[in-house]
C-alpha cells in the first residue's frame, strides 16, 4: 500500500502562494505595457535604380526602449515568469553588447527588480547611460567572450537569475501569433503593391528574430524567403556555410548588436534561405545614406540589413523581377552618435566614409555596382 505524501508545512505553502501571487502581478504587469503600446512603422525606401523593386524598412526603434530587443526582452521576461525562474528579490543578470539590455533594464524596474548587464567595455556610452537610466547597472568586462561566464558567475554569487538571451532567444518568443515582428510586418504589408515580400532581411545577434520569422513564414505557408546579414569578426556566415557550429573567435563585432564570436543556440541556419557577409565600412557608409533619404539617423545594424537588400534588389532587378522586400530597422542613431556618427572614431579606427557612401549611392540611385565583393552563402536568386 502507498504512502500518502507528507503535507506541505503551512509556512512553506504560504510562500509558494505569495511567490505565486508575485508572479501573475509581474505577468499582469507587463502585458498591460504591452496593451499601452502601438505597433512599430513600416517605412519606404526609394530605390530610384530598381524600379519595380520595393524596400521597406521596420522601424524597430520606436518601440519604449528603441530597439528591436525591446520584443525580445518582454518575451524573456513573460518566458522567465511563467517558468517560474525569477524571484521577487533577486536580480535579473544578462550578457549584452547593449540594445538587449537596456530593454531588460526597462522591464526589470517595471516588475520592481534589480538589473545588472554584463557587456563589453567597447560598448557605447550612450547605451550605458539607457541602462543606467532605467536603474540598471552594468559590469563590463575587456574581451567580448567574457560576458557569458562572467553573467553566470555573477548569477551564482547573487543568487539571480541568468536570462541568457543567446540560448532562449529562438523559444521564448511566440513566432505563430501574439504580434510578433513577422506577423507585424505582413499585416503592414497587405496594402502594398507587392504584399507578400520576396525577401524579409535581418541580421543575427543572437539569431532569435531570424528564427521568430522563418518559422511564422513556414507557418503560414508564403513563398518568401529569409536573408540573414552578418558583420565582420562574426562567426553566423562560416558557421551557416560549413555548417560548423564550433567556430570560435576571439574578437567581436564593431558594429553593436550583430555578429558574435561564438554560434548561439538560438542561431537556426535550416529557416534560413541565404546569407550575406557585409564588410563594417559598407554597414556605416549606408547609415550616412539612410541619413540623407529618410532624415533620421540608424544604428549600425541597419545598415548592414541595408547593404544585404540591396544586393538582393539589384538582383532581383537584374534577372526582371519585381516584388517587394523589407528589412529591419534595428535601432537608432541616436546611440552611436560618439561612435559610428563621429568623425573622430571613424578616422582612429580608419573607416573613410566619403568614397564608400559615394559608391552606396551610385548604386542605390544609378545602378552602379558595389565596389565591395559580398560573401554570399545559400541562393541569393528569388
Amino acid at each position: 500500500m502507498s504512502r500518502a505524501p507528507d503535507p506541505v508545512p503551512p509556512r512553506r505553502a504560504g510562500l509558494a502562494a505569495k511567490h505565486r501571487s508575485w508572479e501573475a502581478r509581474a505577468v499582469r504587469t507587463i502585458e498591460a505595457d504591452f496593451n499601452r503600446s502601438a505597433d512599430t512603422h513600416l517605412i519606404p525606401v526609394p530605390l530610384p535604380a530598381t524600379p519595380g523593386v520595393q524596400l521597406y524598412l521596420k522601424d524597430e526603434s520606436s518601440h519604449p526602449t528603441g530597439s528591436l530587443k525591446h520584443r525580445l526582452a518582454r518575451s524573456l521576461f513573460l518566458y522567465a515568469l511563467c517558468n517560474g525562474w525569477l524571484r521577487e528579490d533577486g536580480p535579473v543578470i544578462e550578457a549584452s553588447s547593449g540594445s538587449t539590455a537596456v530593454s531588460e533594464a526597462y522591464f526589470s524596474r517595471l516588475i520592481g527588480l534589480p538589473f545588472i548587464a554584463v557587456m563589453p567595455r567597447s560598448t557605447s556610452p550612450e547605451k550605458i547611460s539607457a541602462i543606467e537610466f532605467y536603474g540598471g547597472r552594468t559590469h563590463l568586462v575587456e574581451l567580448p567572450h567574457a560576458v557569458y561566464s562572467e553573467a553566470e558567475r555573477l548569477a551564482r554569487e547573487t543568487g539571480g537569475h541568468n536570462m541568457d538571451q543567446f540560448t532562449y532567444a529562438e523559444r521564448a518568443t511566440d513566432w505563430r501569433s501574439n504580434n510578433n515582428i513577422a506577423e507585424s510586418i505582413f499585416l503592414q504589408m497587405a496594402e502594398e503593391p507587392h504584399p507578400v515580400p520576396t525577401w524579409v532581411v535581418c541580421s543575427c545577434g543572437t539569431g532569435g528574430t531570424t528564427a521568430t520569422i522563418g518559422r511564422f513564414i513556414r507557418y503560414r505557408c508564403f513563398d518568401t524567403r529569409v536573408c540573414a546579414t552578418d558583420p565582420e569578426n562574426s562567426v553566423f556566415f562560416d558557421a551557416y556555410a560549413s555548417g560548423d557550429r564550433s567556430l570560435r573567435l576571439e574578437t567581436g563585432s564593431k558594429i553593436e548588436g550583430v555578429g558574435r564570436p561564438r554560434v548561439e543556440s538560438s542561431f537556426m541556419p535550416s529557416v534560413i534561405d541565404a546569407m550575406i557577409k557585409v564588410p563594417d565600412i559598407a554597414s556605416l557608409a549606408a547609415i550616412w545614406y539612410l541619413e540623407s533619404v529618410l532624415g533620421r539617423r540608424c544604428g549600425g545594424s541597419t545598415g548592414t540589413n541595408f547593404i544585404g537588400a540591396l544586393h538582393l534588389a539589384r538582383t532581383m532587378h537584374a534577372a526582371g523581377e519585381s516584388g517587394s522586400i523589407v528589412a529591419i530597422l534595428c535601432d537608432s542613431g541616436e546611440r552611436y552618435l560618439g561612435s559610428y556618427y563621429s568623425d573622430e572614431w571613424l578616422a582612429a579606427r580608419g573607416f573613410v566614409i566619403e568614397p564608400a557612401l559615394r559608391a552606396i549611392r551610385a548604386c542605390a540611385e544609378h545602378g552602379a555596382p558595389l565596389p565591395w565583393e559580398l560573401a554570399t552563402a545559400g541562393d541569393c536568386t528569388s
